[in-house]
């Protein structure tokens, strides 16, 4: 994989920080976009705008026949069975408190258990607690072990007849760790057969393909600003008639068949659930997204990814003062500087060699405590970045030293 070929397909990366290139490691917060997927967004607004099913003129219809053929095409990309299993959020955060508002408060209740791990995201922990707190349900959380992955053993024993749902990230946004999913579905049907399995599958499914189906989960949801898409558009895929069966989660246009003075019909999954003027122009940028990965030979992207953050690991471990996280192979690298804290590292590296990685807890609090230290810096590899990209973070790291007498 020629990276610099790729590189120049983001105009973004041709900016230049305080006199040098653009050095971006922060692609598990976002992902920068292709040229391709800010076409797509500007060819919209400049030859298409409209809102979409409602008007009748040709470019509402033209809107409405790219908003709904972008449903399909997310439809295929991680394998439905069908366009009307994809429902469009605004990011994986709303999709799971769709999720935890619509189908929990219908289905839990006082005694019932909620099943997380120490590993997730605060959008994949704050909903359920939220939703716990309202229905009288408990929260049990799995644990992860000292390699940086899922304590197995202790996850089949958290699970009984009493839980409803399990809800687990797909990949850790700290530490890189994929998940056994179908070994989490395993233990699901031998320990507790009823609860249903969510899936957050926003740093997963950049880097490897996904078929929700194969998955044998009931909910999958991600962020299109990950994956190379747009800002402002996510997707919950659920069963049909797991998805049939839960009531609307907002209310307004475009939801509803009827309206009278005394109520309101529903309208069909997944119009129920995508309430007034949606973010069409993003579900436009998401499908070019799509388009763009599957021009792509994935398996090697993702070895290239690996192979820069195990290269990073190497280029790290030579400074005594720095200690990486636990690092399962992966495509991100979390570190602490003993010296250095990690917002002020990450500030140097950004002001003075232009590299931009992300500081702080990274919404994943509970495994931070976990970990024992208050915040780490993330360096996180995507398809455009070269070793000379790492080499330039390993210069920062010693320019922050310089200014800090180290």
């Amino acid at each position: 994989m020629h990276s610099t070929d790729i590189k120049s397909q983001f105009p973004i990366l041709s900016r230049q920080i305080n006199g040098r290139s653009l050095v971006y490691l922060d692609t598990a917060a976002t992902s920068q976009k292709p040229e391709v997927v800010l076409k797509a967004m500007d060819d919209f607004y400049t030859n298409t705008n409209a809102n979409i099913h409602r008007g009748v003129h040709v470019l509402a219809e033209e809107a409405t026949s790219a908003y709904e053929a972008a449903r399909e095409k997310v439809a295929t990309f991680i394998g439905a069975s069908s366009a009307s299993e994809i429902v469009f959020t605004k990011n994986a955060t709303e999709a799971i408190n769709l999720v935890a508002y619509s189908w929990g408060m219908e289905n839990l209740e006082s005694g019932d258990e909620i099943v997380l791990s120490e590993m997730e995201h605060h959008a994949n922990i704050v909903p359920w607690q939220m939703v716990a707190g309202m229905s009288g349900a408990k929260i049990r959380f799995v644990p992860v072990n000292d390699d940086g992955q899922l304590d197995y053993d202790a996850f089949s024993r958290r699970l009984n007849d009493r839980t409803k749902m399990i809800a687990i990230t797909g990949m850790s946004n700290v530490l890189g760790t994929v998940n056994d999913i179908r070994k989490i579905d395993s233990l699901r049907k031998k320990h507790a057969p009823a609860a249903k399995l969510l899936i957050d599958g926003s740093q997963l499914v950049v880097h490897t393909p996904v078929n929700v189906l194969d998955l044998k989960c009931d909910f999958f949801v991600f962020s299109g600003h990950k994956m190379y898409g747009p800002t402002g558009i996510g997707v919950l895929w659920g069963k049909k008639r797991i998805l049939d069966a839960m009531p609307p989660f907002l209310g307004g246009g475009d939801m509803i068949k009827t309206v009278t003075l005394t109520g309101f019909t529903p309208n069909d999954t997944p119009y129920k659930f995508e309430a007034g003027t949606p973010p069409i122009a993003e579900v436009i940028g998401l499908a070019a997204a799509i388009d763009f990965l599957s021009t792509l030979n994935r398996a090697d992207v993702l070895i290239h990814e690996k192979e820069l953050a195990a290269y990073a690991i190497e280029q790290l471990s030579k400074n005594s003062h720095i200690k990486v996280m636990i690092a399962p192979e992966g495509t991100i690298v979390s570190f602490v500087h003993s010296e250095v804290h990690a917002h002020d590292l990450a500030q140097i590296l950004s002001d003075h060699m232009g590299v931009c990685v992300r500081a702080g807890h990274h919404c994943a609090m509970i495994l931070h405590d976990k970990l024992n230290v208050p915040a780490t810096v993330r360096a996180s590899f995507a398809l455009y970045n070269t070793r000379e990209d790492v080499m330039a973070l390993v210069a920062g790291i010693s320019k922050a030293e310089e200014v800090f007498g180290v």
